[in-house]
């Protein structure tokens, strides 16, 4: 990164690379969450569900990319194995042990709440000091809260199925 790329961080540059290498770790591990749920999702509305589940992977993946390419901006190095990842995480990762759609669609719904609290304390480590990645992360924040609608709304569809059933 350049100097003066550099200078507008300030002096939280090197917390601020943490921040957004655990986030990094989430990321990968929420990608890998929502594609393995895909493939193995049984239940009511398993299409639809595994739909909305790797449409959320690629849009995590994305998220990943972003944040890699801010840390190198920044001078850091992205956390370089699936190890890390573990180390690293804020959200954890729930494998899709049990592969009903009401349950994968619970772990997930976790995962984005989590994710929606890690990207806030972001937006506000980052609002006044860092402009570039305060961007990328309130963008970033509102895909996860999006998420979180998107699976909370079929959660709430095949519960409203149920009942009527």
């Amino acid at each position: 990164m350049g100097t003066k790329g550099r200078e507008i961080v300030g002096k939280d540059v090197d917390k601020l690379i943490e921040m957004l290498n655990k986030a990094l770790g989430d990321e990968w591990l929420a990608y890998y969450q929502y594609w393995i749920g895909a493939k193995v999702a049984k239940g009511p509305m398993r299409g639809t569900v595994a739909a909305e589940l790797l449409q959320h992977a690629t849009e995590e993946l994305g998220h990943a990319e972003l944040l890699a390419n801010r840390i190198i901006q920044l001078g850091g190095t992205p956390l370089l194995t699936p190890e890390d990842w573990y180390k690293m995480t804020n959200c954890g990762y729930e494998a899709p042990e049990e592969p009903y759609v009401e349950v994968l669609l619970a772990q997930n719904i976790k995962g984005e709440q989590c994710a929606i609290e890690v990207y806030q304390k972001l937006v506000h480590f980052t609002k006044d000091s860092d402009p570039v990645t305060y961007e990328m992360v309130l963008s970033i924040l509102t895909d996860e809260i999006e998420h979180e609608e998107d699976l909370q709304a079929i959660e709430e569809d095949i519960k409203l199925m149920k009942e009527r059933a």
